[in-house]
């Protein structure tokens, strides 16, 4: 009976660890995602060409987990933390994980604005990645 319960657990651990791994192993990026939530409309984000541009590297955009709340996958998206309006306990919403209110600073406009500094070809008005029809 004690050799049962022994084997019940180690497949019971293995499980547990496999189930993270499988998931991250998994895990394939979108080549293009539907940022929704922003009252201007939402962002069509082509994210093959954004991973193409940071030389394949997620974490130029995606940043490590932080104590508020756990990465539930390693790269997962954006709004699976940063909300329309921020939710306790994180403190930053959406808006302001992707870029300030008037588009100086942030994950976005930091390539963005080196990018059109150096004659390429970048969106930096609202309206030229914010779409009514995207909402």
């Amino acid at each position: 009976m004690r050799k049962l319960g022994y084997i019940v657990l180690i497949v019971a651990g293995i499980g547990l660890m496999a189930g993270p791994v499988a998931i991250m192993a998994q895990q394939t990026a979108p080549e293009t995602v539907i940022l929704k939530g922003a009252p201007m409309g939402g962002v069509r984000f082509d994210h093959a060409a954004h991973q193409e541009k940071a030389g394949q590297k997620c974490e130029t955009c995606h940043h490590p987990s932080k104590p508020e709340r756990a990465l539930t996958s390693e790269q997962q998206r954006c709004q699976d933390c940063h909300t329309t309006k921020a939710e306790a306990p994180m403190t930053t919403k959406a808006q302001a994980a992707f870029h300030d209110p008037m588009f100086k600073k942030g994950t976005c406009p930091d390539c963005h604005i080196t990018e059109a500094a150096a004659g390429k070809l970048a969106p930096l008005k609202c309206n030229e990645c914010h779409k009514k029809e995207n909402v």
